[in-house]
């Protein structure tokens, strides 16, 4: 099986900073790619980053120069460094990796976290 945990969460005033981690564990033979989504209340859960093992990245436009993905490969963990928080960046922050699990099987992106809380207030 395949875990993924992420911690990090948490209140933040705006203009603040946050950094989320994810670290997958189990039985993985690579991680290709590990995203992070967010969903706030009455929205669809949205790509917020993404980075592949070869450490290309992308964001979502909302948070391009505020937020930096990155990972370690060789502890399987992914990193979000959140700075000038707004109020909208409030949310549940998703991570997800897509990863083989043997050196034969395919490439699979449904592996999921449990999901950080990230509220950013006054």
């Amino acid at each position: 099986q395949v875990q993924l945990v992420e911690s990090g969460g948490g209140l933040v005033q705006p203009g603040g900073s946050l950094r989320l981690s994810c670290a997958a564990s189990g039985r993985i033979f690579s991680i290709y790619a590990m995203r992070w989504y967010r969903q706030a209340p009455g929205n669809q859960r949205e790509l917020v980053a993404s980075i592949t093992r070869g450490g290309s990245v992308n964001y979502a436009d909302s948070v391009k120069g505020r937020f930096t993905i990155s990972r370690d490969n060789a502890k399987n963990t992914a990193y979000l460094q959140m700075n000038s928080l707004k109020p909208e960046d409030t949310a549940v922050y998703y991570c997800n990796a897509e990863l083989r699990v043997d050196i034969v099987a395919p490439l699979e992106n449904n592996y999921w976290g449990q999901g950080t809380q990230v509220t950013v207030s006054s």
